[in-house]
């Protein structure tokens, strides 16, 4: 039962229950603290009330400590819970976090990227959202994300290179500072890896002697073997050694900057690292 104690004119209520956080609130009227109580009560026999609260960057501060380093491509959404923390989102307490706030950040975050980045930074929050339910305590009616409207996701992509483009584009990465920037492309065009995959190779995964390298973990979850053909072994034998133990010892990030400015240089707009895996499948194809 709740207690309702008058003090200097003012009457306080404490609701006190076994595994819940003391809920006190204090009133001018008499049956106004009444009636606080029993609406208390009765959301918390309902498993409704908040029982404590925060912000929503504090909850993805926590996420990106606790969740994200949990996951393959913990580097890349690092860097986004990071950003989602600054903006106003972050501000909002958690109890207060609505469908209204997730459909506005939706709407303003496709007119700065596609419909991919945003369905990702809407999928980190509603998952961000569920831990907190489910593992650390936070007592929320609802997930607001579990059922807002994501963008369609595009076509798959089929840019290839076109005319002299991959003529051009090998000599724009031969002329780079980065003596890894040439070799990663060309591996990419031979092997149709990924270039997560490419970035993340240890010497212990190449078999040259059997022309192959082994990927225990790709995008799918599943350990796969990659055939090498001999451009590709050539390459690989002719690449300098790192102290980094990686085969191609290259930042994601830093990968943008020299695709960027490559492609600059070769004067060829809207081709990305990524469809440089179509040019390996139609060869494979090709040649099969």
């Amino acid at each position: 039962m709740p207690a309702i104690m008058k003090r200097k004119g003012r009457y306080t209520v404490r609701i006190r229950r076994l595994g819940i956080p003391s809920q006190t609130k204090t009133f001018d009227l008499h049956l106004d603290a009444q009636k606080w109580a029993i609406e208390t009560e009765r959301q918390i026999d309902l498993g409704h009330l908040i029982t404590n609260d925060c912000m929503v960057r504090d909850i993805l501060d926590r996420y990106g400590r606790e969740i994200s380093p949990l996951k393959r491509g913990y580097d890349k959404e690092s860097y986004v819970v990071a950003r989602l923390q600054k903006l106003w989102l972050g501000n909002i307490w958690l109890s207060k976090l609505n469908s209204g706030h997730l459909a506005r950040y939706r709407d303003e975050r496709l007119s700065e990227v596609g419909a991919s980045a945003c369905n990702r930074d809407l999928s980190i929050i509603s998952h961000a959202i569920r831990i907190a339910m489910s593992e650390w305590g936070f007592n929320l009616p609802g997930n607001p994300a579990a059922n807002l409207r994501k963008p369609t996701q595009p076509k798959g992509r089929t840019r290839r290179l076109e005319g002299d483009e991959g003529q051009r584009l090998m000599m724009a990465c031969q002329a780079s500072d980065n003596p890894y920037l040439a070799p990663l492309v060309t591996l990419a065009i031979e092997t149709a890896m990924r270039r997560g995959e490419l970035l993340g190779l240890d010497w212990d995964d190449l078999h040259l002697d059997q022309n192959y390298v082994h990927l225990a973990l790709t995008k799918n979850g599943t350990s796969r073997d990659v055939p090498l053909s001999p451009v590709a072994r050539q390459t690989i034998e002719a690449l300098p050694r790192s102290i980094s133990g990686g085969v191609i010892p290259v930042h994601p990030e830093a990968l943008k900057g020299l695709w960027r400015r490559a492609t600059r240089r070769a004067d060829i707009t809207g081709l990305r690292f990524h469809d440089l895996r179509h040019e390996a499948t139609t060869g494979s194809s090709r040649k099969g």
